[in-house]
């Protein structure tokens, strides 16, 4: 029980309980006890003392009035009689009126002399009850916890969702079957029963479903994978009973799982790492329920994930997920479909061109997209702007990218040693053709444990990438550690994420892509979706000369690139000290401010060509 449901349960319990005391001060304590009480010897001495006005006899009571007093009810008194024979003589010589009646309880008091004692107890017994049903109580384990949102309410239309392209048409008809179910029976057309939402993470697969579930105005269940599993064995498979029974209840409508992989996942994997009998019921009886629903029902099911490989295979065969709708990440049109969404409530200064972001923001989400537009607000908050302006949208790129500036001095030998390396990398994708332009480098430490870094900005989308050009962003990244053998004689501990990618890349041109003349063109890394498995972790059948073989060129592939680098530097050492000082004076400089110090010294570009491929593969190894 949380802390608001506890709140909740203790205000109604303390409500309940001023009901029952005000109840009894102001009905039951009135009725049942405005007779003062007092003993037999009391009322004797009253008697003999011609105090008593008038006397009832009621059963095992004495009622009595005081004389003086006959018609004040509130202070006639009682007692419990007891076996006197010589009672009646003795009201009778006193000259007392008296009478005798049957002991009798009104129906009010015999309501309240059994009710009362049970209220608290019945109310103590509610409240604990409808609290054990509530959300992740012990009673509510069979339960869906699925959010039901009505369609008019998601608050999410297309409209609001950009880049998305063609995942937008084919959801567009899952939406009209849901408005008009007729046009597509009448023709003998059966809606797809599930739509699968597969790209990676950020690009809009939940936006995009409850977007659906706006535009179709229908009732909207959300959930995730994970909501289904509990330590409990069973619960998972009732919870997916429950789900489809309420969809069923208000079709049409819309289920939609995200990261349904938490469930889904295939279960001959499950099987090798020992088994999984509840997530394999849990699996099965969502099977058996997208099987079982009739045809047309109008409730359909939208899963979304970024792992599709690992899904079960009779999880998205045709009759279940029959349709998978590829999200990927947006294009030069989509991302300034995005940016325009997410800036049109923002004032922008007319410096701002969401067209060059768009250009300059290649590979990224649209989640990150969102965040980029709300950093630069943030910004231009921070220095008390009303607008926001390019350099905003420039910072917040850079903070996406590279983290938080920190403020942190450094000495003057890291100082210098970071200065170079990172004009290294610079240089090297300067003086290289088929690398991005530099955007920006600088030295300046971010949250992300870097000391500097160069910022390179592509001036297209890139969908097919050849072996030159790989090997040309190779020698980018080892750019670096060229520098500081050149300049200090000896590497330093800032390249080594530059070694780990540059080593990664190597690897899958050798084992993936075939771009080795020795290995050939085969492919040597596991199958794609092996889990917890990269590289050739995953195979077993490969011999020890190939392995080795494998190493060896790997290591060639980045000794040529880093070989690369060091001739670009060499060539060019007086651009090297020159941008070097100059960063190290202002911290940060553009892409156009190194592109003037560079080019002052007259030197030809190097080609990214086969003399590079042809570089000697003994030189400097990592």
């Amino acid at each position: 029980m949380d802390d608001k449901q506890r709140k909740f349960s203790a205000w109604y319990l303390l409500l309940a309980l001023l009901i029952m005391w005000g109840f009894n001060d102001a009905i039951y304590k009135p009725y049942i006890l405005r007779e003062t009480e007092v003993t037999y010897n009391v009322f004797l001495q009253q008697l003999e003392e011609g105090k008593i006005g008038e006397v009832v006899l009621a059963g095992d009571r004495i009622v009595f009035t005081h004389r003086d007093r006959p018609d004040d009810k509130q202070t006639a008194s009682n007692v419990v009689a007891l076996n006197d024979p010589g009672l009646v003589n003795r009201l009778a010589a006193a000259g007392v009126t008296f009478s005798a009646r049957a002991q009798t309880k009104g129906l009010l008091a015999s309501i309240l002399g059994w009710v009362l004692p049970f209220l608290p107890l019945t109310l103590l017994w509610y409240f604990l009850f409808k609290r054990m049903g509530g959300p992740g109580s012990p009673m509510s384990l069979g339960k869906s916890k699925a959010h039901e949102i009505e369609g008019e309410l998601v608050g999410v239309k297309f409209k609001d969702v950009g880049g998305v392209g063609e995942a937008e048409v084919e959801l567009r008809e899952i939406i009209e079957y849901l408005k008009n179910p007729a046009k597509f029976t009448k023709i003998g057309a059966k809606l797809p029963k599930g739509a699968l939402l597969v790209g990676p993470p950020g690009t809009g697969k939940t936006l995009l479903a409850k977007a659906t579930a706006g535009e179709a105005g229908v009732p909207f269940f959300f959930l995730t994978g994970s909501s289904f599993v509990e330590m409990f064995v069973g619960v998972g498979a009732a919870r997916v009973r429950d789900l489809f029974q309420q969809a069923q209840k208000k079709a049409p409508c819309i289920i939609f799982i995200d990261e349904i992989d938490a469930i889904g996942q295939s279960r001959v994997s499950l099987g090798r790492a020992g088994g999984n009998t509840e997530q394999e019921n849990t699996l099965n009886q969502l099977l058996a329920e997208m099987d079982g629903f009739k045809a047309n029902s109008g409730v359909v099911i939208m899963a979304a994930t970024n792992r599709p490989e690992i899904l079960d295979a009779a999880l998205i065969r045709p009759g279940r997920f029959d349709r998978q709708i590829q999200v990927v990440l947006p294009t030069e049109a989509g991302r300034l479909e995005i940016l325009t969404i997410h800036t049109r409530a923002m004032p922008l200064a007319p410096d701002v061109s969401l067209e060059r972001i768009a250009k300059i923001t290649a590979g990224f989400s649209g989640a990150e997209l969102a965040n980029i537009a709300n950093e630069a607000s943030l910004l231009a908050v921070r220095r008390e702007s009303e607008t926001v302006s390019m350099s905003d949208f420039d910072l917040a790129i850079e903070r996406v990218v590279a983290g938080l500036q920190r403020k942190t001095p450094l000495s003057e030998e890291v100082r210098k040693k970071v200065a170079y390396h990172e004009v290294g990398h610079a240089l090297t994708a300067h003086f290289l053709s088929g690398t991005d332009p530099v955007h920006k480098i600088s030295i300046i430490p971010t949250a992300k444990g870097a000391l500097g870094y160069t910022m390179q900005m592509p001036e297209e989308d890139r969908y097919l990438i050849g072996e030159r050009e790989l090997a040309a962003r190779m020698a980018v990244m080892l750019g670096g550690r060229a520098a500081e053998l050149l300049i200090f004689n000896e590497a330093s501990t800032g390249a080594s994420n530059d070694l780990e990618r540059a080593t990664e890349m190597a690897r899958r041109m050798v084992t993936e892509f075939g771009m080795s003349e020795k290995l050939g063109p085969v492919r040597y890394a596991a199958a794609n979706g092996a889990y917890l498995q990269s590289g050739v972790a995953g195979r077993h059948d490969l011999s020890a000369e190939t392995t080795a073989l494998i190493d060896a060129e790997i290591r060639a592939f980045v000794s040529r690139a880093q070989a690369t680098a060091t001739d670009i530097l060499n060539k060019h050492v007086d651009s090297l000290h020159e941008v070097a000082r100059v960063l190290q004076e202002k911290e940060m400089i553009s892409g156009d401010e190194l592109a003037a110090i560079a080019d002052a010294q007259v030197a030809p570009a190097v080609p990214a060509g086969p003399d590079m491929d042809k570089a000697p593969a003994d030189a400097p190894s990592t």
